[in-house]
């Protein structure tokens, strides 16, 4: 494991394995019907632990990101300049991310973003896919 990578437990499996398949889950609360993310074992807005994975769209707009141009934890030394970034999902719940396939110029605040997945063998990693968003359908 490295810094680019999750520890994987059980409660998080379910999330990891749909992204290696190319699809993006959210937590949504039975209890008030609002959807959240980063993943949780209860609700943040009511706290109550009737929560469930669901099928994200995996559309989002750009709230803010920031060109990083130096990191020395492996591997985001080799991704250098790369843009992290904070998007609103369709689905309401903001995520932190990364854009990829766009360049720096052409970022604006409020475009529309569409989920990929970066292959958890690329730059050396150790399987895991993550979610990664860009400028087009991925």
């Amino acid at each position: 494991m490295t810094a680019a990578t999750p520890e994987i437990d059980s409660f998080t499996r379910p999330y990891w394995d749909a992204a290696a398949e190319g699809r993006l889950l959210i937590r949504h609360c039975a209890a008030c019907d609002r959807p959240h993310h980063y993943p949780r074992e209860f609700c943040p807005y009511c706290w109550s632990e009737d929560v469930t994975w669901r099928p994200a769209s995996g559309r989002a707009t750009l709230y803010t990101w920031s060109v990083v141009h130096r990191n020395d934890l492996p591997p985001f030394g080799d991704r250098v300049p790369y843009v992290a970034a904070v998007v609103d999902l369709a689905e309401g719940p903001r995520m932190m991310t990364e854009v990829v396939g766009c360049p720096e110029a052409e970022l604006r605040i409020g475009m529309e973003l569409y989920v990929a997945f970066r292959a958890g063998t690329e730059d050396g990693g150790d399987g895991v896919s993550v979610p990664v968003f860009g400028p087009g359908p991925g």
